[in-house]
């Protein structure tokens, strides 16, 4: 074979070319799919999870019992085939032209699996039905979130100060105007640094202690010994003039001792010993149930007895914590929407108290889950 210096310059290209090719073809995909589906499988479960919500509370608007489904493992499978070949042909079999030759195929498939289970039996008793604990909500406040919206979504009443009810309390839910005094109080002072919730394991001393030579009673604290966790609502020191008022206001209303600086927060209707804060919170299916009958629904739902009237506000309030509207056409601007009984159903996404608020309702609805099965696993193939 003739040494053509182009021949020689040209196969040293293609060669080139072709090893190139096959070492970028053959490299790892795995690095980049995570770093995509790990945040696209996220987006999706939390809108899925929205979306599930705001449903439910739909449906028992309507008296449709609601539904809840865990999605336990979501498996993204990928799979990749890939050939390629190549050659030349030798000077002067044929034309300078016709040297180099080459092919290359490359298929990529996708096959995602979805685990889903519903939630039932036990597992419902626990995560829907059954109140949540005061010292589990109450320190969501530490992390910035309204106290005042906080506790008009979880609480029933603080110490016989009661939160509207969804059924049976006439058009405005029965509830008490001080009730909502007191949350505005506590907002107020939580916005200046003036209250705050401590959180601690040990025990209180019982107010029988004394008597017993320092022996508490087994049955004083309302609560079980130290391990147990336990909150506080603290008054801190201010100096502040209207500070010091609101926070006089608020021990009267929580019957506190005038000089009293914090107060144990516990669950119940009302207070076992004195100086103890009681909070009957509710369950996430008496929280939903009481979103439910704020919604927004058409007048012929409840002029034809579908579902009935919406519950008005009570004293200082004068809208819902989540505002849902409903229209018969779809919307445009929506944080959250879903159609039901051809009528849509959305939380407006310039709504910013109605967006904060149901994402309160999503956080408490995790805390509130005890699942007896792994929570949702994402396995995404890194070969």
């Amino acid at each position: 074979m003739p040494n053509h210096p182009y021949f020689r310059a040209t196969l040293m290209a293609a060669l080139a070319v072709f090893s190139a090719t096959g070492l970028s073809a053959c490299g790892p995909m795995g690095p980049g799919k995570l770093r995509n589906d790990q945040l696209e499988y996220s987006r999706a479960l939390g809108d899925t999870q929205k979306h599930e919500m705001l449903l439910n509370i739909v449906r028992l608007r309507y008296a449709d019992p609601p539904t809840f489904l865990d999605t336990t493992q979501v498996i993204a499978g990928y799979s990749v085939s890939k050939s390629i070949s190549g050659g030349f042909y030798a000077y002067p079999a044929t034309a300078v032209g016709n040297y180099l030759f080459g092919t290359g195929t490359m298929s990529l498939g996708e096959s995602p699996t979805f685990t889903y289970q519903p939630v039932t039996g036990q597992q419902y008793a626990e995560n829907v039905v059954r109140p949540i604990s005061p010292t589990v909500i109450m320190p969501l406040s530490l992390g910035g979130l309204p106290i005042d919206t906080l506790l008009r979504l979880t609480a029933q009443s603080i110490d016989g100060l009661s939160n509207v009810r969804g059924l049976g309390a006439g058009p405005s839910g029965g509830g008490s105007v001080r009730f909502y005094l007191l949350l505005h109080d506590l907002r107020q002072l939580q916005i200046q640094g003036a209250m705050t919730i401590r959180i601690t394991s040990e025990a209180p001393p019982s107010p029988d202690s004394k008597k017993n030579g320092g022996k508490s009673d087994s049955n004083g604290s309302g609560g079980s010994s130290t391990g147990t966790e336990r909150s506080y609502l603290v008054l801190t020191s201010t100096s502040d003039s209207n500070l010091l008022a609101i926070q006089a206001e608020v021990r009267r209303l929580l019957h506190l001792d005038p000089g009293a600086e914090e107060a144990e927060i516990v669950y119940g209707p009302y207070p076992k010993h004195p100086g103890q804060i009681a909070i009957l919170t509710r369950s996430m299916l008496a929280m939903l149930t009481q979103l439910a009958y704020e919604v927004e629904v058409p007048e012929d739902d409840i002029k034809s007895g579908r579902t009935p009237p919406t519950i008005g506000q009570v004293g200082i309030e004068n809208r819902p914590e989540v505002v849902i509207h409903s229209s018969r056409e779809e919307p445009d601007s929506r944080y959250a929407a879903v159609s039901y009984n051809n009528t849509w159903f959305w939380i407006s996404d310039r709504d910013f108290q109605s967006k904060l608020a149901f994402t309160m309702v999503q956080v408490l609805a995790a805390l509130a889950a005890t699942n007896h099965t792994a929570g949702a696993v994402v396995t995404i193939p890194a070969g």
